[in-house]
């Protein structure tokens, strides 16, 4: 503590009641107590500070004003100034009116020869608030790096037991970021040589160029097909694959290598293998859903039908997504699989992604042999043979079986118009029947002018309407008209 170089002459004589004011000002909290270390009179720089306090301490004896903790502390501060030791600060804790702890540094300076002793406090809850928090960050903190440091331990413990060969590389520069022992074994490099190499490495020319479009079509889209190559200078092959991940605001690849003998696929004979090849080139649609209607797999005339450049584009989507009645179809035929095991010839619409629509014809299959049942559809485009059918029964249904044919391809009110036309030209045929073709007699039989059966028998093309039945008709016609 540096001092006044001449107090008597900066501050002259101050009386008590200024000098009382200046402790009280200068201090948050002034005591003055005896040697003995009785609180002889007390002063607060503020009224909060005050209303803290429970009780009166003027009397009391100040070391029974804190907790057992600090007592000691008031016994060395008293020492300290009888022994004029200097100003040293000691902080104690106060108890207050709500049960809290008060902390308060205090320093004692004696003020004359009879043994009173100037206890100045500050008050440091402000201080000790920011403390608090201090310390509540730091935990935060702590924890945080805890769990973080657990995370890495886990994965790389992950990573290094795992099986498939795994290789992690920069987007930006092609760069090997880490790898497992499994690819470093699968690569025939050590983990340590791997990290840095440009990727890909150690392939064939076919195989370098087909990773760099998979990473290129991961890097625009998100996800591409698996592909399959070859390391340079041997017969080994792999499956590889990819997906894209930021981290630390950067993208990385996540590269899967497989090799073809460990891949998942089953061995299967010949004629087998050659079946799914020609089920793969069939022109008409086959796809392969769960129980669900979620598509497992489909084959290229299907992609074709839908209007989809990939088979990830189909994959875990609803079949009912491209069906020509939303909520109506696959419910109908998921329906009729689980009750009957199959279905022959289901007509409707497939909705391509760009706006087409194809007549189609399904049948489908239930298999429910194995660990996962699925069901199977196969879809033939009729929309030539639809369109000649279309054209004949908007020129005249011949049947009943074809009106019910119709419905969900026209609407409603076309098929009562339609429906009307058939019993009419039933009625009209049955007319002529029962009169042995006599026209007169039918017309009367109807309810309707000979005028009025000719237009409909011209309409429906029925019998052989020769001139004199022209010539009868527009006579009949010009009579009526006059």
């Amino acid at each position: 503590m540096k001092n006044f170089k001449s107090p008597r002459k900066a501050l002259g004589s101050l009386d008590a009641e200024t000098t009382a004011g200046l402790i009280a000002a200068a201090a948050d909290v002034a005591l003055v107590v005896d040697r003995k270390g009785i609180i002889k009179d007390m002063a607060f720089g503020s009224d909060e500070l005050s209303s803290e306090v429970d009780t009166e301490w003027t009397g009391q004896s100040w070391v029974e004003t804190v907790s057992i903790e600090s007592r000691p502390k008031i016994e060395v501060l008293l020492k300290d100034a009888d022994t004029d030791a200097g100003l040293r600060w000691r902080q104690l804790n106060h108890s207050t009116a709500r049960g809290a702890s008060l902390p308060v540094m205090y320093s004692a300076i004696r003020l004359g020869d009879d043994g009173r002793i100037l206890a100045l406090g500050r008050d440091l809850r402000a201080v000790s608030s920011l403390q608090q928090r201090l310390i509540a960050a730091e935990q935060s903190i702590e924890r945080d790096y805890s769990r973080l440091r657990h995370a890495e331990m886990r994965y790389r413990l992950l990573f290094q037991v795992s099986s498939e060969p795994v290789l992690v590389v920069d987007a930006a520069t092609q760069r090997v970021v880490d790898s497992n022992p499994a690819a470093a074994q699968l690569l025939g490099e050590g983990a340590k040589r791997l990290v840095g190499r440009s990727f890909p490495d150690g392939f064939d020319a076919a195989g370098t160029k087909a990773i760099n479009t998979l990473l290129a079509t991961v890097r625009a889209t998100g996800r591409a097909e698996d592909l399959r190559v070859r390391l340079s200078g041997g017969q080994r092959e792999f499956m590889v694959s990819a997906s894209l991940f930021r981290q630390d605001n950067a993208s990385h690849f996540l590269v899967r290598l497989s090799p073809v003998h460990a891949n998942a696929e089953v061995s299967l004979p010949r004629a087998k293998s050659r079946l799914l090849e020609v089920v793969e080139g069939l022109p008409d649609g086959l796809v392969v859903t769960g129980t669900d209607g979620r598509i497992l797999t489909a084959n290229r005339a299907f992609l074709d039908l839908a209007q989809l450049a990939t088979e990830e584009q189909a994959r875990n989507q609803s079949l009912e997504r491209w069906l020509g009645r939303p909520g109506v179809d696959l419910g109908v035929l998921v329906a009729n699989l689980r009750q009957h095991g199959s279905v022959r010839l289901f007509s409707t619409t497939l909705r391509g992604e760009y706006g087409s629509s194809s007549e189609v014809e399904i049948s489908a299959v239930s298999v429910s042999e194995g660990p996962e049942p699925c069901f199977g559809f196969t879809m033939r485009n009729v929309g030539r043979r639809m369109a000649v059918e279309s054209r004949a029964a908007r020129e005249l249904p011949r049947s009943v079986e074809q009106m019910t044919e119709l419905v969900g391809r026209v609407s409603l009110k076309d098929l009562v118009r339609e429906t009307t036309d058939v019993i009419e030209r039933l009625c009209i045929e049955a007319a002529l029947e029962l009169t042995r073709d006599n026209r007169a007699s039918a017309a009367e039989m109807l309810g309707l002018s000979r005028q009025s059966l000719y237009v409909k028998l011209r309409r429906y093309g029925l019998g052989d309407l020769d001139s004199s039945d022209s010539d009868a008709e527009n006579l009949s016609g010009t009579s009526t008209r006059q």
